[in-house]
């Protein structure tokens, strides 16, 4: 929460440093990106001419190296499509380039922060900036106090600035588990556990869909205030997805927490280039943030002492839970199961949350220690 003076300083540090960035960004790709260390040859000492300090230049020159690793990896990974494909080309024929706010790293020689009054001193092209006020949740500052390590990053979004502390949590030590939770993820049913709990995916898809109808309203407007508004409404429907996702993810580990179980979830990974949907259906599967519901539960379970394991979710909804036949035709529709084998009739999402279970406790019994006594 800079004064104004303040914050003109950290803005033009920002713009500075991030147009510097894009500079060594042109002297790497035109060098055929060399390492960290003959980049710095190149670059750091118009970067020290330009007013950095020495661990600004450094970390500049670092930021720009980290990308074209990131960079590099994507294309490894087929992130960007195939070689022939446009991304990809367009990628590979052009130098990064950074935003006038992107963020710059600051460590604990630019940056220092005092946590009884809540401020922090900072590095800035006018000098260090001290006294400079921050503001966080009782619980992030505890945090802070206790766990914060490292560089943090230093952001403009919208005109104000935010820290981006990395902290290091202890993990809690895992428990043995007295059986597990199966987790099904979908589209209709955000989340389903084999206990009973189910998060519903109506009120999200249809946000989403009304989202996507105005988006496409204020487009087609191209007025000043239709683009105006289309600002101030940037990151606002991700950021309720993501609030979703912590309520469900907090939901289903405190569940595991209470009852001593470990969490079984499913390895979709790879699941959008695997799928084939019609038109219509593309918006809502690349809509589904099943990943960071994911991560939200891993990272909390680990904090927690639950175990966490990851099985093939490979014709669990078409496996029936009671008898273990496996058959097409018993997914009669999204919601109802009925076995071919053993006609039991039961939620399609239960059932498969069931199978994930049992999946989980096999994948844990295999991969934990034998406790058998040794053969005489």
């Amino acid at each position: 929460m800079p004064q104004a003076d303040q914050a003109a300083a950290l803005s033009a540090t920002l713009r500075t440093v991030n147009d510097l960035a894009c500079w060594v960004s042109e002297v790497a790709f035109a060098h055929g990106v060399p390492r960290e260390y003959e980049l710095r040859k190149h670059t750091y000492p118009r970067l020290k001419a330009e007013g950095l300090g020495a661990q600004a230049a450094q970390h500049t020159i670092k930021k720009v190296r980290d990308a074209y690793t990131t960079l590099k990896a994507n294309i490894r990974a087929g992130n960007l499509g195939k070689p022939t494909s446009k991304r990809r080309r367009k990628a590979e024929s052009t130098p990064i380039r950074f935003r006038p706010d992107a963020a710059q790293p600051y460590d604990d020689r630019c940056l220092s922060w005092q946590y009884d009054q809540q401020t922090v001193s900072i590095w800035t092209l006018d000098g260090r900036v001290k006294n400079v006020p921050f503001v966080c949740s009782p619980d992030a500052l505890k945090v802070l106090q206790q766990y914060r390590k490292g560089e943090s990053d230093l952001i403009e979004r919208d005109g104000v600035f935010y820290l981006i502390a990395t902290c290091e949590v202890p993990e809690a030590e895992t428990y043995e588990p007295d059986g597990f939770i199966g987790v099904d993820l979908g589209i209709v049913n955000i989340a389903t556990t084999s206990t009973g709990y189910q998060a519903a995916g109506r009120a999200l898809n249809r946000y989403r869909q009304r989202q996507l109808a105005l988006r496409a309203k204020l487009q087609k407007k191209r007025t000043k205030s239709a683009k105006r508004r289309l600002k101030a409404r940037v990151r606002k429907e991700a950021r309720h997805a993501a609030n979703t996702n912590h309520i469900i993810s907090k939901t289903i580990v405190t569940e595991a927490e209470r009852t001593g179980r470990g969490l079984s979830l499913e390895e979709l990974k790879g699941i959008r280039n695997r799928v084939r949907l019609r038109k219509p259906q593309r918006v809502a599967l690349h809509s589904w943030a099943f990943a960071q519901l994911g991560d939200f539960i891993v990272y909390k379970a680990k904090r927690a002492g639950v175990p966490v394991v990851f099985v093939d979710p490979g014709y669990t909804s078409q496996t029936c839970a009671e008898c273990g036949h496996v058959d097409k035709r018993n997914r009669v529709n999204q919601e109802l199961f009925i076995c071919r084998g053993c006609g039991v009739v039961a939620h399609a999402d239960r059932n498969a949350s069931h199978n994930i279970a049992t999946r989980g406790e096999s994948v844990w019994n295999g991969g934990r220690e034998s406790r058998a006594p040794a053969t005489p």
